[in-house]
């Protein structure tokens, strides 16, 4: 029996009462004894059912029935890296409600702000991740557990475009910006699901980051969970040194990690290592350098497929066993989105041939958001003549693959979150005694690069007091790894300034 049409069906319509959850958890009543989720260690693995997930899905959403939660009630998730994350992620979207998944690191300070912004009906919090002091409704962790053995509650089905999930994500106007999604959002990854991963019921998908990152709780559980295949994700705190040893005891067909995670394991693998069921690698989060990819497949004999795409749109280009270059090629648009390369000088005209222009998806795209929330002139700012302008910009070659050549602005990418410069310059200017600043990425080697603050101030003793605000201020991810002092900060022809030339400062930096 099949719920949902065949994957490879691309003509397939999203049907119009829909509920992403349910979409979610449909395997549930065909592979019922199924392992749905593994959560692995060195010592073994705990194990849960396609049929339990469902059951503690449904629970958890008529616990929150029971609590007063409603269709569109915002749910604020302050939970660290559990099974609990995705459990109430769907429980949520199951009621109709509306979750806001959110990075465990993130300060009392940034949490206020999501806030005000989203006045949630409740707060599910774990006693661990900050949180400040609300008048706002709290469950804990404890009381998500009990929900549990609740009888299951219905599933809220109604129009494909609207509202399942808020996502944050830093912008360029400064201060990150919730995005809001559709339920239709899941069916755009079916896409995803072909063109990039060649995923099937009987794969098995490591995802190495944690559960309450935004791209493994799609790549690594999600997906999977869409196809009925197994989903399998490292225990808390695990040594990434034992990775390849997971990867290869727990018959891991299919791993997913962001380029800092290969990169690390590149350099803890031997010269030659087997993984005996392992069919390639996905990666995604920040441009996969051409020297990480060619030592995994030196050292493993396995092929890397990256992916592109933003908070604002799930990943649209790809490459993928079928298709894939050896120039390191971006990836090409999948099939089923609505893909354009428009022109730098004018966004209403497409680039010419072989020229560089910016990465563009259509309004009508069903991965892409509904907009921001409380921002609807930053929204249509993005759009031009039905184009949503990433601002990333790329080429296409001759093959039809989109090779990436940077980003219009100066956003930055932290081990695969992206950071807005701004936002880190207006929060340290803050600090008394600093007279200038400037955040960019630097390159530390070939393949690595770091956030660098550059300040100047009006004495020499300023540092410490720089890195206790970002220690209290910034979540972990954000914080610069390195500060330089300047005489000045140097300026372009324009009066403003001049990132290029601090990133070809990296001789002050020590780090």
């Amino acid at each position: 029996m099949q719920i949902y049409p065949d994957i490879g069906d691309i003509h397939a319509s999203c049907p119009s009462d829909f509920n992403m959850a349910e979409y979610v958890l449909a395997n549930a009543d065909i592979l019922p004894e199924k392992v749905a989720l593994s959560v692995v260690s060195k010592s073994g693995a705990r194990r849960i059912s396609y049929a339990q997930l469902k059951s503690d899905v449904l629970g958890v959403a008529k616990g929150f029935l029971e609590s007063g939660v409603g269709p569109n009630d915002r749910i604020l998730m302050r939970l660290g890296n559990t099974v609990e994350f995705p459990v109430t992620y769907l429980a949520a979207i199951a009621i109709g409600a509306v979750p806001v998944p959110t990075p465990s690191v993130l300060t009392e300070t940034e949490v206020i702000k999501i806030i005000m912004d989203i006045n949630p009906a409740v707060i599910v919090h774990d006693g661990a991740c900050a949180l400040p002091a609300t008048v706002h409704r709290v469950l804990n962790a404890g009381q998500i557990n009990a929900f549990k053995t609740n009888p299951a509650a219905q599933f809220h089905r109604g129009d494909q475009n609207r509202l399942a999930y808020i996502v944050y994500t830093s912008g360029t106007s400064g201060h990150p910006r919730a995005v809001m999604h559709a339920h239709r959002a899941i069916w755009a990854r079916r896409m995803m699901i072909r063109d990039w991963y060649d995923l099937g019921v009987e794969d098995r998908l490591l995802h190495a980051g944690a559960f309450n990152w935004t791209f493994t709780l799609g790549t690594g559980l999600m997906d999977p969970w869409s196809v009925g295949a197994t989903a399998l994700i490292p225990e808390p705190n695990v040594d990434l040194k034992i990775l390849p040893l997971l990867l290869s005891r727990h018959d891991v067909s299919l791993f997913a990690a962001a380029p800092g995670v290969i990169r690390k394991l590149n350099a803890a693998l031997p010269d030659q290592f087997h993984i005996p069921k392992l069919r390639h690698v996905l990666s995604a989060g920040e441009k996969l350098s051409p020297e990480v990819r060619s030592t995994w497949r030196m050292k493993t004999g396995v092929d890397i497929y990256e992916a592109f795409g933003m908070s604002e749109c799930s990943t649209f280009l790809s490459s993928a066993p079928h298709r894939s270059s050896k120039d390191h090629a971006l990836g090409w648009p999948q099939r089923g989105r609505t893909v354009s390369l428009r022109a730098v000088h004018d966004p209403r005209q497409e680039a010419n041939s072989g020229e560089e222009g910016i990465i563009a998806v259509h309004q009508d795209d069903l991965g892409l958001m509904l907009g921001y929330l409380k921002a609807a002139d930053e929204t249509e700012d993005r759009f031009v003549d039905g184009w949503f302008l990433t601002g990333d910009h790329a080429r296409i070659g001759e093959n039809g693959a989109y090779y990436y050549t940077g980003r219009k602005d100066d956003m930055m990418n932290a081990g695969g979150f992206r950071v807005s410069p701004i936002e880190l310059e207006n929060s340290l200017s803050q600090v008394k005694g600093v007279t200038g600043l400037a955040c960019v990425e630097v390159y530390i080697k070939t393949d690595a690069k770091i956030i660098v603050a550059f300040y100047t101030s009006a004495t020499a003793d300023v540092e410490a007091q720089i890195h206790e605000f970002a220690r209290r201020h910034l979540a972990d991810y954000k914080r610069p790894k390195a500060y330089v002092r300047l005489d000045a900060l140097p300026q372009n022809a324009n009066g403003k300034i001049n990132r290029n030339a601090l990133r070809e400062m990296r001789h002050l930096i020590a780090y």
